[in-house]
């Protein structure tokens, strides 16, 4: 059996519970998802300082996960909130689900849109697409909705993503959408035969590839850049976080 720990970044444990449920649903049988919320941080990631604040509940989740016999972690942020420290930290491969997202959407389509969130979340993916090797092949909107207003049916939320997602389609040409935000991994397959193009969940797209990462037998590799870290004493409140 594959052990895969899906980790909300966020402390909304509604949230985790849609992330569950579409990382179940793109899970091979015989692949066990482990679904954790961090127990500190904010509710939701929506720009630069969240995601800083983000990062210490993360990394205790990846690590307790991997103690506890996880193979690979998914992180279920668009933003792929701290990807690189957990790289470091974990020797099992640790996967992002906007690179994941992306990736996949390069396998079947010339070119795609990232629908996401806020304006302020916007730029950040922008800056992943590049990183990723996604230029002149994915552009990026914002819908104008906080992330937590996703699960409010009367937030008017889901409309708006469909009406950016229409704009996508007319005005970029896109021939698939990554939806950007993990909060929307249940809407993948229902905007997918609404619109009849591909639409592509995050997390899912993450599990398959944790999932294939562990089949081949792959961990992250510890030479250069994601050598474990350093050891050295942190000083403060941040001292439990101090490499061994």
């Amino acid at each position: 059996m594959t052990r895969v720990a899906v980790i909300n970044p966020n402390t909304t444990a509604s949230m985790t519970a849609t992330i569950a449920d579409a990382a179940r649903g793109a899970a091979a049988v015989g692949t066990e998802i482990v679904a954790v919320t961090s127990t500190m941080g904010p509710v939701s990631i929506e720009g630069y300082y969240d995601e800083a604040f983000a990062l210490p509940g993360l990394l205790l989740e990846i690590g307790r996960a991997e103690r506890e016999g996880a193979q690979a972690a998914v992180i279920a942020c668009f933003d792929d909130t701290g990807l690189d420290a957990a790289r470091a930290m974990a020797r099992m491969p640790v996967i992002g689900i906007c690179e994941a997202a992306m990736v996949t959407a390069s396998f079947i389509a010339k070119r795609f849109t990232v629908v996401t969130t806020m304006e302020r979340s916007r730029v950040p993916i922008e800056e992943l697409s590049h990183r990723y090797g996604m230029t002149g092949r994915a552009k990026v909107r914002a819908a104008n909705i906080s992330v937590l207003s996703l699960e409010d049916p009367n937030s008017g939320a889901r409309d708006k993503l469909r009406s950016e997602i229409a704009r996508a389609i007319a005005e970029d040409n896109a021939e698939a959408i990554v939806l950007g935000c993990a909060g929307m991994a249940d809407l993948a397959r229902t905007l997918s035969r609404e619109f009849g193009i591909p639409v592509i969940d995050g997390v899912g797209a993450a599990v398959k590839q944790a999932e294939a990462l562990v089949a081949l037998g792959l961990s992250t590799s510890k030479r250069g850049t994601y050598a474990p870290p350093v050891s050295k004493t942190y000083i403060g409140p941040l001292s439990r976080f101090a490499p061994a």
